[in-house]
């Protein structure tokens, strides 16, 4: 159990594109004081901004994408991967700002943000880190599939499954305890990926536009279209797994719990962060034992559909 909370040692900035508004988009990550959260700081061409903390309570929109804020007064979308990497590493205070509707997607993982974040290096605060522990189940089910949360002695689980009819992706599962050098060797390069067949229909609603074989798995029938194939056999369950991890640190503070999913996705995700927290019952707040300070994990040393 990591003892304290943790920011970035300096601002750091990324800049590219978003996959779906294809908006250029410069990304700036702020050190912030302990108990501060991740919190996103949309700026408008009028240089107006709007602070929209990174909570479940805050998500407005599921589709291909989670979006948090208000799509009318200001939103930041396809956040997902961002705070993938923010979880996995342990980061819990940052300020973002964010001139653009929606976050870079880079090459369709989350690797170039653990890169950015490996680079920058983690500092640690005198504050203990408070964690959310699950007590008992909580499950969400639509259709064939199911979304849960279960309790755990302690550490963070994960059990992610999916099960499509294209013979190029059929069922696959993937089971980790997450951990930093887990997320790094497993998880982090695993990208977005989509059907070609469902292009046209995407751009019709705005979505995909700025979809690229640089920055997601193109899949046409059972072929693969990008020329260097997949970087793992089962990269499809582990981008799942990438945006699962995303979705869940809405829950505000790391879980203590095993996160289970069939067939899930960002709605179900929401979901069952929705029903863990309306049921006061299912879980309750720990707080790390103190420890004498110490310095964070160091980085390495090296250091279409979409769904």
């Amino acid at each position: 159990m990591q003892s304290r909370q943790t920011t970035l040692n300096a601002r750091a900035e990324i800049s590219g594109k978003g996959v779906h508004s294809n908006s250029p988009v410069c990304l700036i990550l702020n050190p912030a004081p302990a108990g501060n959260g991740i919190v996103f700081h949309r700026i408008h061409a009028d240089g107006s901004r709007r602070t929209i903390p990174a909570l479940w309570s805050n998500v407005c929109m599921t589709e291909l994408c989670t979006v948090i804020g208000d799509m009318k007064l200001g939103a930041v979308s396809t956040i997902e991967h961002l705070m993938s990497a923010l979880f996995a590493l342990g980061i819990d205070n940052l300020d973002i700002e964010i001139d653009g509707p929606e976050v870079p997607i880079l090459d369709g993982s989350a690797k170039d943000f653990v890169e950015l974040i490996d680079r920058t290096g983690i500092a640690q605060t005198q504050t203990p880190r408070t964690y959310v522990k699950v007590l008992k189940p909580i499950r969400i089910e639509h259709g064939r599939g199911f979304s849960e949360l279960r309790p755990a002695a302690q550490g963070f689980h994960l059990d992610v499954e999916i099960d499509f009819s294209a013979p190029i992706i059929g069922r696959q599962r993937k089971v980790v305890e997450l951990s930093p050098n887990i997320f790094r060797d497993e998880i982090q390069a695993a990208r977005t990926f989509g059907f070609l067949r469902d292009v046209e229909h995407l751009w019709k609603a705005g979505f995909a536009l700025g979809s690229s074989l640089e920055n997601s798995v193109a899949l046409d029938g059972d072929k693969i279209l990008n020329p260097e194939g997949l970087r793992y056999r089962d990269e499809f369950v582990r981008h799942k797994m990438l945006d699962a991890i995303g979705d869940l640190s809405l829950a505000g503070a790391p879980i203590i719990g095993t996160y289970r999913s069939y067939c899930g996705g960002h709605k179900m995700n929401y979901l069952v962060l929705e029903a863990l927290f309306r049921d006061k019952t299912a879980f309750t707040y720990v707080t790390a034992p103190a420890r004498t300070a110490q310095k964070a994990e160091s980085p390495p040393q090296n250091a279409a559909v979409f769904l």
